[in-house]
């Protein structure tokens, strides 16, 4: 049996995950039931993780661990499909683990994914935390 499908937004995980409008995060929690029970199916996509992150830093002023715990959570909801999924839990990880960006460890996620293993960039800092690839600044003779 075909379930209906729904798209998430960053807005409705922030306020499940936050709980700072408590009546808000009561009726997403009554959504995320009814995705458990396999009633409905919900989706989102790598974007959406990728703002939650932000907002939870820049907003919220929360721990990595606190913020990587909180997306691992979604990751792992029953009913939920994301796009990218190994992806950005492995961005999730590597976001802690590294201390780099959680946009930069994302995309050496994807790259590695794609299997690329060089990267052009301006932001040696951080993607040389990456034993896994060679990072090539432009205009940087070898």
């Amino acid at each position: 049996m075909a379930t209906d499908r729904f798209f998430v937004d960053t807005n409705l995980f922030l306020r499940y995950l936050t709980n700072d409008i408590p009546e808000q995060a009561e009726s997403i929690e009554m959504i995320l039931r009814r995705a458990m029970d396999g009633e409905i199916t919900l989706a989102t996509n790598n974007l959406v993780i990728a703002e939650i992150v932000w907002t939870l830093e820049s907003y919220y002023h929360l721990a990595r661990q606190d913020i990587q715990s909180k997306v691992i959570a979604i990751l792992n909801t029953p009913g939920l499909m994301i796009e990218h999924h190994d992806i950005i839990l492995q961005a999730i990880l590597w976001y802690v683990e590294k201390n780099v960006e959680y946009i930069d460890a994302y995309n050496v996620a994807w790259l590695l994914n794609q299997d690329i293993h060089t990267a052009y960039t301006f932001d040696r800092r951080h993607f040389n935390r990456f034993k896994e690839i060679e990072v090539t600044v432009p205009g940087e003779r070898r």
